[in-house]
């Protein structure tokens, strides 16, 4: 059950509301009595000043042989309350009048029990009484106990005490009814929260299950499915974009793979067959001169090469995709590594009749992955002398500018039509129309310029075609450079 988000949510906010309850209660119980005991103690003080005053007016005009006591009864018929006890006790803690007595029978007032001035309670708090003019003390008995307020006066040069007891019978009944009010109260209103609370939390659930059992139903098959966003500034619709957002990366990443797959799948079918078709032709003849399996040998060489060129290159795309082709960088210079791979590319351009040069470049201090970046350049090589007819130019530079080298490939071919450059660094696209080439060329599975970006983009650079027309067609590779030690060489 404690496995919903729903059941957690609504224990979690009960709990918090319960526990706010019980303390508000706690705190409005504390307040109403620390009240009704300050109220309490300041009318058995009044009544005390009130009591006094009476008792004075009495002496003055009471004619009586004891006028004391008969004063001190006036007053205490005129100020007695119901559950109330007033008594005078002497100096040596004799009771000399007391409610008891005072109050006929029949006064129709409600008396507390008769041995109340007599018990050990009464007598502790004398006993406190006599250490202080005013003093304030519970004292037991009766059905809830009294508050008890003790003050000393004199009269006619003797030494009394003024004992006045509240019931708090009914102050216990006040805080009772309270007791019980929250008692009902506390349970109620937590079982409308947890309803409210829970009705709440799945009201506001309701969208993710919605939308997880919508994101149980896509897979593979159905990938093109999105989930729904009712309201895109809440946070639950953020989690709907960023999920769809997600999706839309995966069908995305599918996609290539498929089409990765399909093409690889293609392009190692036609080696293959070659390989198997020459191999049978082979064997299906029971004599053949030498020269005839040469032949077949050189053509199997041949398409083994470039099987194992597409497989290499398949490899390599991986590992790069996998984050699992570690950079081998080091220092060396860039204008040296492009006069190599001139020099290696020169025999492939004689064959067509094609000028290969190198415009003089200054001193390239360069920190990367030599293998690396001379693949690339092999590669862009290799599309620019494949591509450019007999009798044309190919032509290599590099230059610092703006804090980092540009090495630039121009070719005189045929160019890429517009509608093919966004996608000639795609995996195994070749732009057949524009700048053909036949399997006899040794054309390749349209994997070089994916190759060569990946090289660039791998050293914080990028390659970019920076010009193609009917003129022929310039790829530049820009890498990080310190252009401030480059210089011409002497």
């Amino acid at each position: 059950m404690l496995d919903s988000i729903r059941i957690r949510l609504t224990l979690w906010y009960t709990g918090v509301l319960a526990l706010v309850l019980v303390v508000l209660f706690v705190i409005t119980y504390l307040v109403f009595l620390r009240s009704v005991e300050s109220r309490m103690d300041a009318d058995l003080s009044e009544l005390s000043d009130a009591f006094l005053v009476t008792v004075r007016a009495e002496l003055a005009d009471q004619p009586a042989p004891d006028p004391f006591k008969e004063a001190v009864r006036v007053a205490i018929v005129e100020h007695h309350f119901p559950d109330d006890v007033c008594a005078i006790v002497d100096a040596g803690g004799k009771v000399v009048v007391s409610s008891f007595e005072a109050l006929p029978p029949d006064s129709g007032k409600r008396t507390p029990p008769a041995n109340l001035l007599q018990s050990v309670s009464f007598q502790e708090f004398l006993k406190g009484a006599s250490r202080a003019d005013r003093f304030l003390d519970k004292v037991k008995g009766g059905r809830s106990g009294y508050r008890g307020f003790a003050r000393r006066f004199s009269s006619r040069g003797k030494d009394y005490t003024l004992v006045l007891l509240r019931s708090l019978h009914a102050q216990n009944e006040m805080l009772e009814d309270i007791t019980d009010t929250f008692a009902w109260v506390i349970p109620i209103t937590i079982l409308m929260a947890s309803g409210g609370g829970y009705f709440l939390a799945r009201k506001s659930l309701a969208p993710v299950v919605a939308m997880s059992t919508q994101a149980g139903r896509i897979g593979a098959a159905n990938l093109h499915e999105r989930l729904s966003v009712k309201n895109e500034k809440d946070e639950l619709g953020h989690l709907a974009r960023s999920f769809n957002d997600l999706l839309d990366r995966l069908a995305e990443s599918f996609e290539r793979q498929r089409r990765f797959m399909a093409d690889a799948s293609h392009e190692l079918r036609t080696p293959v067959a070659i390989l198997r078709g020459e191999a049978e032709v082979a064997l299906s003849q029971p004599e053949r001169s030498l020269s005839e399996y040469r032949e077949s040998l050189s053509l199997l060489h041949h398409e083994a090469v470039r099987l194992t060129r597409i497989v290499e290159d398949l490899f390599t795309l991986t590992r790069a995709d996998a984050g699992q082709y570690p950079l081998q960088q080091r220092d060396f210079y860039l204008d040296e590594l492009l006069a190599e791979c001139v020099h290696s590319a020169r025999t492939l351009a004689l064959a067509k009749k094609i000028a290969l040069t190198l415009n003089g470049a200054a001193e390239s201090p360069i920190h990367a992955d030599e293998s690396l970046v001379r693949r690339m350049i092999l590669n862009l090589l290799d599309n620019a002398i494949k591509y450019t007819l007999e009798g044309g130019r190919v032509t290599v530079a590099c230059q610092c500018d703006g804090g980092e080298y540009a090495v630039s490939i121009a070719d005189t071919g045929t160019g890429i039509p517009e509608e093919m450059r966004e996608r000639i660094f795609e995996r195994f696209f070749r732009a057949d129309k524009a700048r053909s080439r036949s399997e006899s060329d040794g054309g390749g599975a349209g994997l070089g310029l994916a190759i060569s970006r990946w090289i660039a983009e791998a050293h914080q650079g990028r390659l970019e075609l920076t010009r193609s027309g009917s003129t022929g067609s310039t790829f530049t590779a820009y890498f990080l450079a310190n252009c401030a030690h480059t210089s011409p060489r002497g």
